[in-house]
């Protein structure tokens, strides 16, 4: 599936630094795979990482057993998940950056997502 994370995110997966990207609707589908889609100004696919588990639990239990590689602070992923019951966090694994950025329309995609779009 593809993710539009916004850049200073991207960065972090991309530096290692943060190992879970969090949603707060899990997807549908079985996935192994998440494309980056990179937000403004970058707005580029800027590469892939392997999901090696998705967790989904109630927002503090999610977040006792993210916090150290989750790359955000606590303030930031509490305003996220305001009013939020449940968390969803995927671990993350390898992840590659692309040596040239993609355009969404190089995967046939005119839009960029508001969250995720399967592929």
């Amino acid at each position: 599936m593809l993710l539009s994370i916004n850049p200073q995110h991207v960065d972090n997966i991309l530096n290692g630094s943060k190992k879970f990207e969090f949603r707060k609707v899990r997807c549908k589908a079985d996935v192994d795979k998440i494309v980056i889609y990179a937000t403004s100004p970058v707005r580029r696919i800027v590469g892939e990482a392997d999901i090696m588990e998705v967790i989904e639990d109630a927002v503090d239990k999610v977040w006792e057993m993210t916090a150290e590689l989750a790359g955000i602070c606590r303030v930031f992923y509490d305003q996220y998940y305001q009013g939020k019951e449940k968390a969803v966090a995927y671990r993350l694994g390898k992840v590659k950056k692309y040596k040239n950025p993609l355009f969404l329309s190089d995967f046939g995609l005119n839009y960029a997502p508001q969250s995720f779009v399967y592929l």
